[in-house]
């Protein structure tokens, strides 16, 4: 049972001051300004983002100041504002056929319709650290900017001609999306909550998670069948117009796996896929988002779920780090009744436990003797 501090109000009031004291650290260093943890610190941004679902650069890199730079933190103060936002409606869904693309490499085809986009990636960097940064050191001017064409195709079109991956899929025109911001989740979940919960799951437990079925914990052998990042615009159908209204363009990551399928007594072999979608430039956890998606589809498949990485229960229920984190963290919380419980419990089980010893020694030196 829980029970009610007293008395700590002072305390607590103190540590808030403190807190705030090392939050702005040394004054003679410039307080640094939200533009600049947006313009600069954009991945952690996008990070807080897309787990805190919510987009919002600047309250997201508020987040990040005011948690001191703890991300996870950051994202809990991300979903406790989004609470408190009106709900206006669903937008459409979004074409990332139509994507304005930015980087977009594919694993699978090395000369495909549209080209291969390297964008900014640290894939091709030393992984040193360069001393000119801490000098302020800049880019002596701004990159040039690829221009793709007005539409690439997907790389698992180029499969779909030839019949050789799964289809899309079509949803029942009844069918309506569920939100897990809103309704509590029931397993099993529908591939459209499942993708939801995945998407603002914490980075690194979805990422452990795909290294394992790399490792022989689910079979699996993917391929990047692509990876594209790049703006889309969003809309939403109002009532009273015949047309829906353009809301504006996000920059989002999307990843589509591709994974050999041995087919079945009604499915001939073929490639499947593993999706992955989040705000933002995140692409590892869009890929480890689509891999996760393929090996939670293992049941779909026919096959035996034999790895944790499979078993959506076990997923879903421990990849949301703001549930993660408030479930360890109350630890910290006082649990003095408790405690003084299983404290007597333990000494009681002692005593009978010694008690037990005495008494086995006493019998032993008595038929000793």
């Amino acid at each position: 049972m829980y029970v009610a501090v007293k008395g700590g109000e002072a305390a607590i009031e103190n540590a808030h001051r403190l807190l705030a004291d090392r939050r702005r650290g040394d004054r003679s260093v410039p307080a640094l300004r939200i533009d600049q943890i947006v313009e600069q610190l954009a991945l952690g941004v996008d990070r807080v983002m897309a787990e805190g679902s919510l987009y919002d650069r600047e309250l997201a890199a508020l987040a990040i100041v005011q948690s001191r730079g703890d991300l996870i933190e950051a994202i809990f103060l991300v979903r406790a504002y989004r609470t408190t936002l009106p709900r206006f409606g669903y937008t459409k869904p979004i074409d990332t056929a139509a994507m304005q693309v930015e980087r977009r490499v594919s694993a699978t085809y090395k000369d495909l319709p549209g080209g291969q986009l390297l964008g900014p990636t640290f894939d091709y960097t030393h992984r040193l650290l360069d001393p000119e940064l801490a000098n302020g050191g800049d880019a002596d001017e701004p990159a040039q900017r690829e221009a793709p064409s007005e539409r690439m195709a997907r790389v698992s079109e180029i499969l779909a001609h030839e019949g050789l991956i799964e289809a899309d899929g079509e949803l029942p025109d009844d069918h309506v999306t569920g939100d897990i911001t809103r309704e509590p989740l029931e397993f099993p979940l529908a591939r459209d909550i499942r993708l939801q919960a995945l998407s603002r799951g914490d980075e690194g437990f979805l990422l452990a998670l795909g290294y394992s079925t790399q490792r022989g914990y689910g079979r699996s052998h993917p391929f990047v069948g692509e990876v594209r990042i790049g703006e889309v615009e969003l809309e939403l159908d109002v009532p009273e117009l015949p047309f829906a209204v353009p809301l504006g363009r996000i920059r989002v990551t999307e990843c589509q796996m591709v994974n050999q399928f041995k087919g079945s007594a009604k499915v001939p072999p073929q490639f499947t896929r593993g999706y992955g979608l989040v705000f933002g430039q995140s692409e590892r956890k869009a890929m480890a988002m689509s891999l996760c998606d393929r090996a939670l589809r293992t049941r779909e498949m026919g096959g035996d779920i034999t790895a944790a990485a499979q078993d959506e229960e076990f997923v879903i229920s421990h990849a949301d780090n703001v549930q993660a984190t408030g479930f360890v963290e109350h630890l910290k919380l006082p649990h003095y009744v408790d405690f003084q419980a299983e404290l007597d419990l333990v000494r009681r089980m002692r005593a009978e436990h010694d008690a037990r010893e005495n008494a086995g020694a006493a019998e032993t030196r008595e038929a000793a003797e």
